[in-house]
């Protein structure tokens, strides 16, 4: 089992920036995709980044690339997401997810429970 919890959420502006952080325990993830998933009010969750294990590779939703970067540090146990100008429309709930696996996940196996980001115009 793999728990995540994450951090990072809050109130800014547009234009500003914040830096989502996921810790995870149980187990070491330096053999699982690490993703970034969004919920906003009334919307599907969508898939915001995603880093891989077996080539640091990484991928974006298009309404946030060149904005976000996904990092992660396996000897913490740690992903984040570095979230750079911000937009309201980037207003949700963030979640990290984790997947076991070599091939690219189509689904994730454990999720945290996520953080408010909350961007003001």
């Amino acid at each position: 089992q793999v728990q995540l919890l994450e951090s990072g959420g809050g109130l800014v502006q547009a234009g500003g920036s914040l830096r989502l952080s996921c810790a995870a325990s149980g187990r070491t993830i330096n053999t699982f995709h690490l993703g970034w998933f969004r919920q906003a009010p009334g919307k599907e969750r969508e898939f915001v980044a995603r880093i891989d294990w077996v080539t640091p590779r990484t991928y974006y939703a298009d309404s946030v690339k060149g904005r976000f970067t996904i990092s992660r540090n396996n000897a913490k146990n740690m992903v984040y997401l570095q979230m750079n100008s911000l937009k309201p429309e980037d207003t949700a709930v963030y979640t990290c997810a984790a997947a076991a696996g070599v091939a690219a996940p189509r689904d994730y196996d454990y999720w945290g429970q996520g953080t408010q980001v909350t961007v003001s115009s």
